[in-house]
């Protein structure tokens, strides 16, 4: 009797654009083409409604570990969503509207029988930066607001703050304000939109020195060891993409200890795979749309996280 082959679309960025030593969404696709699934290849671009079904006109890949051509077309195809055994959602922040209606069409294909990851309504409900006011003694003390005098009073209270977007991903308009920085005014304004969007502050937190910890959980257990993203002497700012440089470590007590207050949430908002960002002993960020750090702790610590998610997918679909 022939084994039925696993179909799997993934929601990205465009794959020709990857760094493939670096993408996790490559690393889920390696793992896929391991197992022989069917893979099914989108952008946002490509999906969409109608009478109600979720669609897309999408590209069947064979993916391989090569820095110099790592996917390969076999063939279009116009689907139903809802005939894939998994989608992954792996398409990068902005958090803006157009995430949102990608979510809806998500949410409609998993009405129509697939398994998304992470769940649709999810996604939209945790915002990367705010939820982590659902943890709020794991966390520094937390400002979201769009009042430029509650921004101005708070960095005046604590002297040394972050101040960051709420819908931006990799360093991008994160600042680090002192409380006589003169540049503080128009850094808030700039932010904040003259008192029109909503931004967040938080108290500074110095560790970030020693690294900003990236902590990867699946199906709300924590993979046991961080990639730490150390700033560059000229920046404050643990992002690989900004000029840190990384290192593996294994987790504290601390993080074990934030990963069991945040793994049952995630388990029961369908969350499946998740980065934590972890400063010190402070939770700062909770990435649910497209985390990063596989290849890095693979690498690190010889490890196929890519095989344990897909592990907990196959149990998801077999249910």
């Amino acid at each position: 009797m022939s084994i039925k082959k696993i179909k799997i679309g993934i929601v990205m960025d465009p794959i020709r654009s990857i760094s493939p030593k670096k993408d996790s969404s490559l690393a889920m696709l390696l793992e896929a083409e391991k197992r022989q699934y069917e893979i099914y290849y989108m952008e946002q671009k490509d999906l969409y409604l109608i009478k109600g079904i979720a669609k897309a006109n999408s590209l069947i890949i064979n993916v391989k570990d090569d820095d110099k051509s790592w996917y390969d077309i076999q063939k279009k195809i116009t689907i139903n969503l809802g005939d894939l055994d998994v989608i992954l959602m792996r398409k990068d922040p902005p958090f803006d509207m157009e995430f949102i209606y990608t979510t809806y069409i998500l949410e409609r294909a998993e009405n129509q029988g697939a398994l998304v990851i992470n769940k649709p309504n999810s996604l939209r409900d945790m915002n990367e930066k705010v939820y982590t006011a659902w943890f709020p003694d794991c966390a520094p003390l937390t400002l979201v607001t769009r009042s430029m005098t509650e921004m101005k009073s708070f960095l005046n209270e604590h002297k040394k703050v972050v101040i960051k977007p709420l819908d931006g991903m990799g360093g991008k308009s994160i600042f680090v304000i002192n409380h006589d920085d003169g540049n503080a005014n128009v850094i808030i304004e700039t932010l904040t939109d003259h008192g029109s969007r909503f931004a967040m502050s938080q108290v500074y937190v110095p560790e970030i020195k020693q690294g900003d910890k990236r902590i990867l959980l699946i199906d709300g257990e924590p993979v046991p060891y961080s990639l730490a993203r150390i700033p560059s002497a000229d920046d404050n700012r643990g992002n690989i993409v900004m000029g840190a440089t990384v290192e593996g470590r294994n987790l504290t007590e601390q993080d074990y200890i934030i990963c069991k207050k945040i793994g049952p949430i995630l388990k029961k908002k369908g969350v499946l795979f998740c980065g934590i960002d972890v400063i010190g002993d402070y939770l700062t960020e909770i990435n649910s749309t497209s985390p990063t750090g596989i290849r890095e702790l693979d690498r690190f610590f010889d490890l196929n996280i890519a095989g344990l998610l897909f592990d907990a997918i196959e149990n998801k679909i077999k249910q």
